[in-house]
């Protein structure tokens, strides 16, 4: 590992290559670079430190470097111990950015990294999955007073934030940037959806057309690879605790049953709940033999990796790949039960993480400008941000769309004309 006091990463010599990855993705974030363009003419971020707990991948730089372009200083540590693009993290340490993270980091360097971020004494915090909130809320509360506010990427990382508010825990304002349209309804399903099966193509080759897939897990995310599973021509079986979900699954043309009786009949498994223990030993050993278990939830937990490890011997077969003898059956986990979109490939479309990091662009601005008038609590970003983001996209992408006439807008503003 190559290392100062400025950067952990894996390698320094991979920069050149990180710079290219770098320029590929900024060719496919017109949107975001629309955002790049103007913070570089009017410095909205001057003077504001930025701690970042995010996957380092090639789109997540285009990122930092927009908020360097609006005048902030920026530290960023990995949210995932698999996430992490090295060429990627070498490029940004190159460019003199505070970066720490190397894909396959161990635990104890995971929390290292993230300390070297608080040490940053950031204003802002951008967080995917809560864990720098949460570090920060629990062991550095001295900080907070100093913290204007701060964004969350995910699903899993606003549950933990709605939970901290709940218990009166939470310090300082965050803006639930997944909760935007742009986020969750482009970045969950489309991301999502790709990424996933992307994941799982690169881990195991599997031919998808004529299997059965099992998405434990039918909101945005379930939908989007639910979707996708069956576009590559899988019968699909959905999962779910939540009786709307349910609902929708089955309205969308999907068998839904619990995971008890879905485990004897599914080839694949894919968790995207953001729960504990969802496919758990004693449903693995319903399994049929090949079947191969993913998960794209935040966290490692949402298959029961523990408990699996004390009942079977494994061994690594390909490079995101392990086997387990469990009862005589082989039981296939691919990328170590992390994210397998980012484990085993490179996460979302550029394209996509565009549209989400305009998101959080625009949200550390909207932080800034109202600082002194934001609640403490999880707040969503207002609606006509969302809709900035999505005419910069349209824009990109040239297309044009209809205006409301004057006349138009009374009618819709009126409540007196009826039949």
């Amino acid at each position: 590992m190559d290392e100062n006091n400025n950067y952990s990463v894996k390698d320094i010599n991979l920069a050149e290559q990180g710079d290219m990855n770098i320029e590929y993705a900024e060719n496919q974030m017109q949107a975001l670079m629309k955002v790049k363009e103007r913070f570089a003419k009017e410095k909205p971020l001057k003077g504001i430190r930025i701690g970042m707990a995010l996957h380092i991948t090639k789109e997540t730089a285009a990122l930092v470097k927009t908020l360097k372009e609006g005048g902030a200083e920026v530290a960023i540590c990995s949210c995932n111990p698999l996430s992490t693009q090295d060429d990627v993290a070498a490029s940004l340490a190159n460019q003199g950015f505070n970066v720490y993270g190397y894909k396959g980091e161990s635990n104890e360097d995971y929390y290292k990294f993230l300390k070297k971020v608080i040490e940053f004494k950031p204003n802002i915090t951008i967080d995917d999955g809560c864990d720098l909130v949460s570090e920060i809320h629990k062991n550095h509360p001295e900080l907070i007073k100093d913290i204007i506010g701060g964004c969350e990427e995910t699903t899993t990382g606003v549950i933990r934030l709605r939970a901290m508010e709940k218990d009166n825990a939470l310090k300082y304002p965050i803006i639930a940037v997944n909760d935007n349209k742009t986020k969750h309804l482009v970045d969950n399903y489309y991301g999502t959806g790709q990424s996933t099966m992307d994941g799982i193509l690169r881990a195991s080759n599997l031919l998808i057309a004529g299997n059965t897939v099992v998405v434990a897990g039918y909101g945005d995310c379930g939908k989007g690879v639910a979707l996708r599973a069956k576009g590559l021509g899988a019968k699909v079986i959905v999962t779910e605790v939540d009786a709307f979900q349910a609902m929708k699954a089955a309205f969308d043309g999907y068998e839904v049953m619990p995971m008890k009786e879905a485990a004897k009949l599914g080839d694949l498994f894919i968790t995207l709940t953001g729960d504990i223990n969802v496919i758990t030993v004693d449903h693995m050993k319903l399994m049929k033999d090949g079947a191969i278990i993913a998960n794209s939830g935040h966290f490692d937990v949402e298959i029961d990796l523990k408990s699996l490890k004390k009942s079977a011997k494994g061994r690594r077969i390909r490079p995101f790949l392990d086997e387990y003898i469990l009862n005589g059956k082989r039981i296939y986990v691919a990328g170590e039960g992390r994210l397998v979109n980012l484990a085993a490939a490179e996460g979302h479309p550029s394209t996509v993480m565009s549209l989400s990091f305009c998101g959080q662009s625009l949200a550390v601005e909207h932080l800034i400008k109202n600082k002194e008038n934001l609640p403490v609590k999880v707040i969503i970003l207002p609606e006509e941000i969302d809709n900035e983001i999505s005419c910069l996209q349209l824009d990109a992408m040239n297309i044009k769309i209809d205006t409301l006439t004057e006349e138009q807008k009374k009618y819709l503003a009126s409540w007196e004309e009826g039949t």
